[in-house]
């Protein structure tokens, strides 16, 4: 399964029932209330019934997407999820997009939830990541100094 189909997969089955019933029924009462005026050209009618709403699901679609992913990343799942709602122009979804964290993992060891930049599990104490000899704190594959401390890393 590609990556977008896993994000996507995040989204619960309800969110996508309420986006579907909020799409119809915005667009039901611009084609029945808004546009019964016989007067509105056709294609207007059907694009002026359609688009509108098609936006109020897509918005209500990445609010579940953004409650499920802070959940997932061990963020404030609902602090994230209104703020990304109620600040207007999409601001609130950038900006939870620039500031989240990356996706807790579990512990090879005990299982516990570890944070993505963390080197040692806060549980068990066991290594999640490789770490500097010198100030423990997490390193990356192929460095070979610590970017924190400066020390020389080993070629293992």
């Amino acid at each position: 399964m590609s990556r977008f189909k896993n994000e996507i997969a995040t989204i619960p089955a309800g969110v996508w029932l309420a986006a579907a019933g909020a799409y119809s029924g915005f667009a039901a009462f611009l084609w029945f209330v808004v546009l019964a005026d016989p007067r509105f050209p056709p294609a207007e009618r059907v694009a002026f019934a359609a688009l509108p709403p098609l936006v109020v699901a897509i918005y209500a679609l990445v609010g579940g997407y953004i409650f499920n992913d802070a959940k997932r990343r061990g963020m404030r799942h609902v602090m994230w999820t209104l703020l990304a709602v109620f600040i207007p122009n999409g601001i609130g979804i950038i900006l939870y997009f620039l500031l989240r964290e990356p996706v807790v993992a579990p512990c090879p060891a005990c299982g516990a939830a570890v944070k993505g930049h963390f080197a040692f599990c806060p549980s068990c104490g066991a290594a999640v990541h490789p770490a500097c000899p010198v100030c423990r704190k997490a390193v990356e594959a192929g460095w070979k100094s610590c970017a924190y401390c400066g020390s020389e890393l080993n070629k293992a």
